[in-house]
This record gives structure tokens, C-alpha cells and sequence, in this order.
């Protein structure tokens, strides 16, 4: 799986960002995972045709040591479809500077 790692959390770091992704991101029905909607102008052709499959997301997950970030666009609706794919490099660079955005303005430094 291709992914974004932030490792070597602090305990604080980790008690930060775990307040921020609850209070700001919907969780993916398991402890630690959250969905962050893929900004609707980025999604692919066949993203934005399969309207049935959205919103579209990335899958993060936050554990004591680290945030992991799946760089795999996921449908909320469906477990398999077409329109499920590795992220874009315009998807990808989003989802970075989105991650890196956060975390300076929650004061993790990185």
C-alpha cells in the first residue's frame, strides 16, 4: 500500500492530533481510522460520473506513534469499484499539504 507516514509521534503530538481528527473528521467505523472527503474539484472523470460511489475519501490512520495516510481513493459506498484507485498526483500532493497544513496549524512540528 502506498502511503503518507508521520512516525515517531509524541505522546502529546498524539493526544493533539487525536482531539483535532475527532472533532473534524468522520471516523471509518474502526478505532483510529478517519475519512477525509477528496475535494470534489480534484476527483478523476470517472470519479465525478460514478456519482453513486461518492464522497470519495482517503483512509488515515492514527495510532500512538504515527499517522498513516492510505494514498488509495476510496468510495464511501461501495468496497470495490472502478472508480477506487491510487491517488492522483494532484489527489496525492492535496492529501500532503492538507496533512502538513494540519499539523502546523495544531503546532506539531515535523
Amino acid at each position: 500500500m502506498k502511503q503518507y507516514v508521520i512516525d515517531q509521534l509524541r505522546p502529546q503530538d498524539y493526544i493533539t492530533l487525536k482531539t483535532h481528527l475527532d472533532a473534524e473528521y468522520p471516523q471509518a467505523g474502526l478505532p483510529g481510522i478517519y475519512q477525509i472527503e477528496i475535494d470534489p474539484d480534484l476527483l478523476t472523470d470517472i470519479q465525478r460520473e460514478h456519482a453513486a460511489c461518492q464522497p470519495c475519501y482517503f483512509a488515515v490512520e492514527l495510532n500512538p506513534h504515527a499517522l498513516s495516510c492510505e494514498l488509495l481513493a476510496r468510495s464511501s459506498q461501495k468496497i470495490r469499484c472502478a472508480c477506487m484507485g491510487y491517488a492522483t498526483d494532484t489527489q496525492r500532493n492535496w492529501l500532503i499539504d492538507r496533512i502538513d497544513a494540519m499539523l502546523s496549524d495544531i503546532g506539531i512540528r515535523i
